[in-house]
């Protein structure tokens, strides 16, 4: 115990030197609009200094008093999002703090006036002793809670919960109740065990405690807020229905598809099938890998990229791996089994001809708005609200979940249309629709005319 206590007395006696330079500034600056100290990723969490300071006042007199603060709360994870509505918000003239990490910072985060980064929850990295990643985000805890009771902020909004699920859904909602907090939630999942088959009776009510503990919830899709309403008994006026927006934070450079497929060692003339992001069981990968090997039978044009890393769920990729070394197209398949960054996320996205959402259980997904977003159509399983998001022959198709012989159907379809055969064309087309159709701006207008009813209301 004591060798927890002493760097936690450390961090406490840090964040509380902090939090008085925190407070005695917004006494000076704070409501008139600006930020207070952005951290460096690479600083850690210090004090700020006297130029900071300064730097802060001057910034702040460059706009009229703003009504709306608001302290996002990222979990430290999901930079794509935070960064599109963060930028978004801000250029609506809303005042942020954001408290982040260091996976989430980026210079442009530290660029507007209106908007503080805070990396609260620091380093992230798995490759430490247990001892650090306890000690690490027990830290986090300890800032994140005394922010929440010095924050001008009358406004929470929370993306991601934290590490301890069940302390943050009860616990923490409660004490940001307490000191008078109102509480905006986006609901990524509204019911992520269901989804990964660990449904507890614990899990459900932990989940309605936190949603009726918010004074307002934010979704992406229409079946996501009936099922808030059917499940969690949220009442109707609670939940507000915003796009997901697009990911702007992946570089979208001058690279040609030809270009791209010729990096990663594809013919131009090779029908390539790409599958991105993170190997979990409810993606339903192994029903991509049997279409593939399907298809591949007949003909040796096809090529299948895997790219992204599995998230808790390595025996499950362990598994899909023994199937693809089995079969005489393993040599067909290109395997990318990491975390693909941000600046090498295009060059897959070009090098496709479509991108495939296998999926068993979702109501949305991010990967679908980063296709689009690169003018890639997509094949997706007909579950949640994906199958909404795609007008069959004009940006994708739709099949079957659990299907391998009907995801082969579609991918075949999809080849034998025109919307491959006139990709470069429609491609533009795609990125079009969904940069209207999944705006930020679009989403910070909603949520920002959230943030002032919650202010009105409880002034």
């Amino acid at each position: 115990m004591g060798l927890l206590l002493g760097p936690l007395t450390k961090a406490a006696f840090n964040y509380t030197n902090w939090s008085a330079s925190y407070r005695s500034y917004g006494k000076d600056g704070a409501d008139d609009g600006g930020s207070f100290v952005n951290m460096a990723p690479t600083q850690g969490f210090q004090n700020p200094t006297d130029n900071e300071i300064r730097k802060s006042r001057e910034q702040t007199m460059q706009f009229p008093k703003s009504e709306i603060k608001v302290g996002l709360l990222t979990g430290g994870i999901d930079r794509p999002y935070v960064f599109g509505l963060a930028m978004a918000l801000a250029s609506r003239g809303v005042n942020l703090d954001v408290i982040g990490s260091d996976l989430i910072d980026r210079p442009e985060l530290h660029a507007p006036p209106r908007l503080n980064f805070l990396n609260l929850r620091g380093d992230q990295r798995p490759n430490v002793s247990l001892k650090e990643k306890i000690l690490r985000v027990l830290r986090y805890y300890v800032r994140l809670i005394h922010y929440a009771w010095v924050a001008k902020p009358r406004v929470f909004h929370i993306l991601w919960d934290n590490k301890f699920l069940l302390f943050d859904r009860t616990v923490l909602m409660l004490y940001y109740k307490v000191v008078g907090k109102k509480i905006a939630f986006t609901a990524m999942n509204v019911n992520a065990g269901r989804r990964d088959g660990n449904n507890s009776l614990l899990n459900r009510m932990s989940l309605r405690i936190q949603y009726q503990l918010a004074d307002h919830i934010f979704v992406h899709t229409e079946k996501m807020k009936c099922e808030l309403l059917e499940d969690f008994g949220v009442r109707n006026e609670g939940v507000t229905v915003i796009p997901m927006g697009i990911n702007n934070s992946v570089p979208n450079t001058g690279l040609s598809p030809a270009e791209a497929k010729r990096r990663i060692g594809i013919g131009c003339s090779e029908k390539t099938i790409l599958f991105f992001g993170g190997i979990q069981p409810y993606k339903g990968l192994e029903y991509l890998v049997t279409a593939f090997q399907l298809l591949a039978s007949e003909h040796r044009e096809y090529r299948l990229i895997i790219a992204g890393a599995p998230t808790q769920s390595e025996q499950y990729w362990q598994d899909i791996q023994s199937t693809i070394e089995m079969h005489p197209s393993r040599n067909r398949i290109i395997k990318r089994i990491e975390y693909v960054p941000d600046c090498e996320t295009e060059l897959y996205f070009k090098a496709a001809d479509v991108a495939v959402l296998p999926y068993t259980h979702i109501f949305q997904s991010g990967v679908l708005v980063l296709s689009y977003g690169f003018g890639l159509p997509v094949i997706a399983t007909d579950v949640g609200s994906l199958g909404e998001n795609i007008t069959e022959g004009r940006t994708g198709f739709v099949c079957r979940p659990r299907d391998s012989v009907d995801l082969t159907r579609a991918i075949r379809t999809y080849f034998e249309s025109d919307l491959y055969k006139q990709l470069d064309e429609h491609r533009e087309k795609i990125r079009d629709y969904t940069g209207a159709r999944n705006s930020w701006d679009v989403a910070a207008e909603r949520t920002s005319k959230i943030y002032a009813g919650l202010l009105e209301h409880g002034s």
